[in-house]
């Protein structure tokens, strides 16, 4: 039985979606990596219970540090993006973490960067606060062994297994791969693949402009320190309207309400899968699609099918165009 509601969020769904396709579900998944990163800072004497921890978040990650820290007796507070909405901002409130939200603004870049700007002026009046800086510790990698060894009895992975997921900092997939590398006989039998928005700097695509908006919670304007370039196999760019078609399909063909990182991952998998004939392929969904009813699903008419979309491969970066791009990566370095 758990202990803590944070505990049954963080715990994710493995569904069979197709043959050799999997879909690795989660209510909320940044709560697996703040709960596990928390856990690991209390066993080890970094913070104790009643300390603040801080972070910037532009949504998720909020709530996932909110409840992890709800869970173990910390307070909780974050410098948040102006696309925290009134539902969040009101759990956390009343989770009792304290939220500093951004002013508007259509500089994505700008937005990070006076989150991480102010970061600094807390904690230079506040040294004893502790930043959890989830795009930069590999902390946060802790809570995915679990997951890992999950994935791998349920799999079997007999002929290799591939793994697909957005890359926003790199805990999620960068952690998956290196666990299930970590026990695997050999590690080339489990191949990783990242997807990425157009605009991002974290592989190289921030020359182009999707004219729609950035993907909520994968890619960044600002480098992250914990994505392992050199874990990643292949590399995925799509576009808002690619991935809004995605996450439509991946509704109405299976029933996942998932985000639309989880739209995009979607349409990545069924790729790797016909290009690879006999392995499985897995792909991360990181959230729910509740907060996307308005600007994804009630364009679902919009939505182009599955069926007419197919990423263009490129060798090098110059070479990548809206709406879909994929390029063989290669485990290279940043």
């Amino acid at each position: 039985m758990d202990q803590h509601i944070a505990e049954s969020i963080g715990r994710p769904d493995l569904i069979r979606l197709d043959d050799r396709l999997v879909c690795l579900r989660f209510e909320t998944m940044k709560v697996v990596s703040a709960l596990a990163a928390v856990r690991h800072l209390l066993d080890t004497g970094v913070v104790r219970r009643g300390d603040t921890l801080l972070d910037s978040s532009s949504g998720i990650y909020a709530y996932a540090l909110a409840l992890s820290c709800h869970r173990y007796g910390l307070r909780c507070h974050i410098v948040g993006s102006a696309t925290v909405d009134h539902t969040l901002r009101t759990q956390l409130s009343v989770l009792g973490a304290t939220l500093e939200q951004m002013e508007p603004c259509s500089d994505l870049k700008l937005d990070q960067k006076r989150r991480v700007e102010r970061i600094h002026e807390i904690l230079a009046a506040h040294p004893e606060y502790h930043w959890m800086r989830q795009y930069h510790d590999d902390v946060h990698y802790l809570g995915y062994r679990a997951i890992a060894d999950r994935i791998r009895e349920a799999t079997g992975t007999a002929n290799g297994l591939t793994v697909v997921g957005g890359v926003g900092s790199g805990a999620s997939t960068g952690a998956l791969a290196r666990y299930l590398r970590e026990d695997a006989a050999d590690p080339s039998d489990v191949a990783l693949v990242g997807v990425q928005p157009y605009g991002s700097v974290t592989f190289g695509s921030e020359h182009v402009t999707d004219p729609e908006m950035i993907i909520a919670g994968i890619g960044s304007s600002i480098p992250f320190g914990n994505v392992s370039h050199e874990l990643y196999d292949a590399l995925h760019w799509v576009s808002f309207d690619t991935a809004l078609a995605g996450s439509v399909d991946l509704l109405r063909r299976h029933a996942v309400f998932a985000g639309l990182s989880s739209g995009a991952a979607y349409l990545a998998a069924r790729h790797e899968r016909a290009r690879s004939p006999h392995r499985t392929v897995l792909f991360i969904a990181p959230d729910t699609g509740h907060r996307y009813v308005d600007t994804v699903y009630a364009r679902h008419r919009e939505a182009a099918p599955i069926a007419h979309l197919a990423p263009r491969e490129v060798t090098d970066r110059s070479e990548l165009a809206l709406p879909w791009s994929r390029m063989r990566w290669g485990r290279a370095a940043a």
